[in-house]
């Protein structure tokens, strides 16, 4: 399995292309515009570069060397494995999944990058359900190696081994959930996340406090506030939606802090501002 085709050039799509390129996968990286592919390949470029220079990659293939960018969907019929990545919004994965149908090989894997969607859901789009497994990577892709593989109602133990198997191949490991919304990360992380905008939004502390006591108390790399920033306030706010309307459970209600931010533009690091500036 050498394979791989990646559809969608955004954050996680260049993070999961570069992980997998290093180890010496050819990658096919599709999306709708030739622009968004162009500004990838510079984003997996400087990745590439960051990763030699600070954490010392050994690896001996260039990454844009191994990858082939693409607009063209029907191009993953002739991988052996696929790793979907657009937005967290269950109306446009369910219109790519239609087209997805189309061109996937019956024997190809299929790995829905989510943290939320239904695996299962999406999986009944297409022609071979046992094939369908959900991969929860975290950004960054090449410096968090544990990720949720995600098993859907129809997902095989073949479909399962055999995708622990490509993750060990590129020094990741996968722990095995099944499918509810938010999986664990998210169904634990979100109710951090919003209780932290909420201890923001009534004044109980500002946001460097409140990550400097995960931080220096807890231990954490970075803050709740922080890790919202690094995951999009806009995705923040779609999953604890999804949340709510999954489990019909009040305690995930977005903050309207949330919601006001986001109304406004500020979506965190990919927007330049969020509850911290970026440059």
């Amino acid at each position: 399995m050498k394979k791989l085709a990646v559809i969608g050039a955004g954050v996680m799509g260049q993070g999961v292309s570069y992980q997998f390129a290093k180890f010496g996968y050819q990658v096919t990286l599709i999306d709708l515009s030739d622009e968004v592919l162009e500004d990838a390949k510079k984003k997996i470029k400087n990745i590439e570069r960051l990763d030699k220079l600070l954490h010392k990659s050994k690896s001996t293939y260039v990454a844009l060397d191994q990858i082939t960018c693409t607009t063209d969907l029907s191009s993953i019929s002739s991988a052996d494995f696929i790793i979907e990545n657009v937005t967290e919004n269950i109306k446009i994965k369910e219109t790519l999944y239609q087209e997805i149908a189309k061109y996937i090989s019956n024997d190809a894997l299929l790995a829905v990058n989510t943290s939320a969607v239904s695996i299962t859901r999406l999986a009944s789009f297409l022609p071979q359900p046992k094939n369908i497994m959900g991969i929860h990577f975290m950004n960054p892709v090449h410096l968090k190696p544990t990720v949720e593989v995600i098993r859907g109602f129809h997902t095989t133990e073949e479909t399962i081994n055999t995708t622990q198997t490509l993750l060990q191949s590129v020094e990741m490991e996968g722990v095995v959930v099944n499918d509810y919304p938010g999986f664990i990360s998210n169904r634990v992380l979100m109710l951090t996340v919003n209780e932290a905008i909420f201890s923001l939004q009534d004044g109980v502390a500002d946001a460097k406090s409140i990550d400097k006591i995960f931080k220096q108390c807890f231990g954490h790399t970075m803050g709740p506030l922080e890790t919202a920033d690094l995951i999009g306030l806009d995705t923040i706010l779609y999953t604890l939606d999804v949340l709510v309307e999954s489990y019909q459970d009040t305690k995930f209600r977005p903050a309207p802090l949330l919601k006001k931010m986001v109304d406004a533009g500020l979506h965190g690091r990919k927007s330049g501002e969020g509850f911290f500036k970026y440059n």
